[in-house]
């Protein structure tokens, strides 16, 4: 039995058909960014860690359970022992997809080991990007926020409680979340895709923002900053 193609089945069928952008397909882009990375990689490392917590990351995401981060580590170790796996790669898939998330501008996430850190790099170029736009408003209309509000500026949340809690915009969601997250990977490798995909992102949102004539914004004044770095 090949566990990490058992677990990709095990995936696909729990995630098919999901609508909010964290669906297989998300799943099957994390899983290649990581076996792209790995490949960039020369440090040791236990490959089948990495897939296994790529493959598990989102099965039970806390964003769709009440906020509740203890319910994906406990399905993914559920599904690992169902498959024999060693209890200390369980023990680090876990702890991976335990640590992953973003939980806000002034809360660090950082990985325990290098797995960690290129799961995490794998997932968050997930997040940026033309496929991070798009998934940005997918979920965006998923839960039903505003497109764009001009009267809602971006905030820097300071705990993930405030992260997880207070309602924005899908516009705000870049400058809370998505552009922070190219000086927030781990590997070389990933840094060097991240600036391209940063720099599309910042493409994108200087188009928006001129069309909803929102120059004068404080969107486009923090989008100015960026601007001045790239």
């Amino acid at each position: 039995m090949d566990i990490v193609l058992e677990t990709m089945e095990f995936v696909k069928r729990k995630l098919s058909g999901e609508e909010s952008g964290h669906d297989w397909w998300h799943i099957d882009r994390v899983y290649s960014n990581c076996l792209q990375i790995m490949n960039e990689t020369n440090e040791v490392l236990n490959k089948e860690v990495v897939e296994l917590a790529s493959l598990l990351h989102d099965i039970a995401d806390w964003k769709f359970n009440n906020g509740d981060e203890t319910v994906g580590p406990r399905v993914a170790r559920k599904w690992l022992e169902s498959q024999q796996a060693e209890e200390e790669v369980i023990d680090h898939v876990c702890q991976i997809i335990k640590d992953l998330s973003f939980k806000g501008a002034g809360t660090k996430s950082p990985m325990k080991s290098l797995e960690g850190q290129i799961v995490q790099d794998a997932d968050r170029l997930d997040a940026i990007g033309a496929i991070g736009i798009a998934r940005a408003f997918a979920y965006g209309g998923y839960k039903g926020q505003e497109l764009f509000n001009p009267a809602i500026e971006p905030k820097l949340h300071e705990t993930a409680e405030q992260y997880k809690s207070q309602r924005t915009t899908t516009i705000n969601h870049f400058f809370e979340k998505l552009l922070l997250l190219k000086d927030r990977m781990n590997t070389p490798a990933a840094i060097k895709i991240a600036n391209e995909r940063h720099q599309y992102m910042i493409n994108f949102l200087d188009n928006f923002l001129r069309e909803n004539n929102g120059e004068g914004s404080v969107h486009y004044k923090i989008l100015s900053s960026y601007k001045e770095k790239s």
